[in-house]
């Protein structure tokens, strides 16, 4: 058995260091034939440009304006193909696995870019046209120009240097019944989930910005930016939020402020669903309702938002809705935990039926593309192409408008590519610097730090007075731990005493109304037709009156 196990072991090994050369001479291979692929669109690229360089110089109007069709558009597109070094080739998705994109610069339009560049450096961006108008500038989105009337706190408590071994979580065990062993603090950040989900609003200025937009697909290009940057913050986060109590809520008010007041609402407990609405007086609404669904798939935990994202504008009327993708925490079980995000977003505005796909690329080891990348096109009704964004979901997004699109070269895997020329492209979105420290509190951003300040007025449901959570922010864990296990077993208890009550009430052949959210209730959506909880209103008329008679004690 000894030799015959050692035979099999030499064979193993030997095949194994033949496949491993059979592996590594495909992947040459297809380096090799995407290396030739690109050229060939280069080249078919330099050969258009040639095919138009004499109608340009026979008509000699360089100015000519850009049309969408007719031969006065070439002098145009020509001369925003003047550059080689200009221009960048991008794999992203359509039909196929990848398209390209050419990206041309016009020398006005890189003129005008540059003078937008040196506004943000201090000066106020020209209002030159709605496109412009529409475009965010690193000053515009900052958030400075708009002066907080009360000064928010900018750090917090360091985190403990407590390290997490087997013994920390088991001494919380000892004695108890498997189900109602509390996960411990130490795998938590001193933030709800229901904070969290308010974190999306952090660049808030892109719809502001977007509900100024005139012309709905550049508007849809902020959107999208706004749905990529709710993940900015999740690069360096890898630490559990606390799971809200039935009946927790959590409010932002930044009216005075930001213009907007946001409410969410733990309105199920299994499943685990949270509510939000966020009103804007700078012309948009946006609302939501997610679940959370997880898997275990052993060295990583699969996270799965389920639930639609519904966005409104009020001038215009436009309606977005849209889903987030699946987030993904590696090495659980051994080695440096850290998140990807991957999956598609598919935004619609049902009042013009445009769209925009985006694309979040998982991580791979072997792939030449850059880490964390998002790709997008934007399309009108018909289905035709206008603007591609590019980006990354932890830094910043791009869009550039397309001037023109054609069928180019067969991809790797046979299926052919689309080949869009596009203008320069214009920043969307960049992501806020960290604050000084944050790696010691918690990696928090700046709105992330702010969120657990204790305010004055709140309900008594809110996650600002949660002991556990407060505790574990003061950097006191082991105090927190044991809150902790008492805020469980008091909801366990709470549940079975529903649950008492709604089994006499059907031994009794009475009628028996489940838990009732104070703030949201159910309704159909239009568009979705699902079952969401919505907005009911008077949250902020009883925080007025400070009338919270009603509300549960739940802490």
């Amino acid at each position: 058995m000894i030799n015959a196990c050692r035979d099999f072991l030499e064979l193993a090994e030997s095949h194994s260091r033949r496949w491993q050369r059979v592996l590594q001479h495909e992947r040459e291979q297809r380096t090799h034939l995407e290396e030739t692929i690109e050229q060939l669109a280069k080249q078919h690229n330099n050969l258009e440009r040639a095919w138009r360089e004499a109608p340009a110089h026979a008509v000699n109007t360089p100015d000519t304006p850009t049309t969408n069709t007719g031969v006065s558009e070439r002098p145009r597109k020509e001369e925003a193909s003047d550059e080689d070094e200009d221009t960048e080739y991008f794999d992203a998705m359509e039909d196929s696995p990848a398209f390209i994109t050419v990206t041309a610069t016009d020398p006005s339009h890189h003129r005008r870019s540059q003078s937008n560049l040196s506004s943000a450096s201090g000066g106020q961006p020209s209002d030159c046209n709605q496109e412009d108008n529409c475009s965010v500038s690193s000053n515009e989105f900052s958030g400075k120009e708009l002066q907080p009337h009360r000064k928010r706190r900018t750090q917090i408590p360091e985190k403990p240097n407590y390290s997490l071994n087997l013994w920390s979580i088991m001494k919380n065990c000892i004695g108890k019944e498997l189900s109602k062993i509390p996960m411990p603090v130490n795998f938590n950040e001193p933030l709800s989930m229901l904070q969290r989900l308010t974190e999306d609003l952090e660049y808030h200025e892109l719809l502001d910005k977007a509900a100024r937009c005139e012309n709905s697909l550049e508007q849809m290009c902020l959107v999208a930016a706004f749905s990529v940057s709710s993940y900015s913050t999740t690069v360096h986060r890898t630490a559990k939020p606390f799971n809200p109590l039935l009946g927790e809520t959590y409010e932002l008010d930044r009216l005075e402020e930001f213009g907007y007041r946001s409410l969410c609402e733990q309105v199920s407990h299994h499943p685990p669903a949270a509510a939000h609405h966020v009103m804007s007086q700078r012309g948009w609404t946006l609302w939501q309702e997610i679940t959370i669904a997880s898997k275990f798939r052993g060295k990583y935990l699969s996270i799965m938002p389920l639930g639609a994202i519904h966005l409104q504008f009020h001038a215009s009327g436009n309606h977005y809705v849209w889903r987030k993708v699946t987030s993904t925490v590696h090495n659980i079980i051994v080695g440096k935990l850290w998140i990807d995000q991957s999956g598609d977003i598919d935004i619609v505005n049902h009042r013009t039926k445009e769209t925009c796909q985006l694309k979040f690329s998982p991580y791979s080891y072997f792939s030449r593309e850059v880490p964390r990348k998002v790709t997008g096109v934007v399309k009108d009704s018909e289905g035709q192409a206008h603007y591609i964004l590019s980006g990354t979901w932890d830094d910043k997004m791009e869009s550039a408008k397309i001037v023109q699109s054609s069928r180019g070269s067969s991809s790797s895997e046979g299926k052919q590519k689309t080949v869009y020329q596009t203008l320069t492209p214009k920043l969307l979105w960049k992501k806020y610097p960290l604050p000084e420290n944050a790696e010691n509190m918690y990696c928090f951003s700046s709105l992330a730090l702010t969120l657990n300040e204790e305010e004055d007025g709140v309900c008594w449901t809110d996650s600002r007075l949660r002991p556990d959570q407060r505790l574990m922010e003061a950097g006191r864990w082991d105090e927190a731990n044991v809150e902790k296990q008492r805020l469980e077993e008091k909801q366990r208890a709470t549940r079975r005493r529903r649950e008492a009550e709604a089994s006499k009430a059907i031994d009794e052949g009475q009628d028996f109304e489940g838990y009732i959210p104070l703030w949201f209730h159910q309704r159909t959506d239009e568009l979705t037709g699902e079952t969401i909880y919505v907005y009911k209103g008077g949250y902020w008329e009883a925080k007025e009156r400070q009338d919270w008679n009603m509300i549960p004690d739940i802490f």
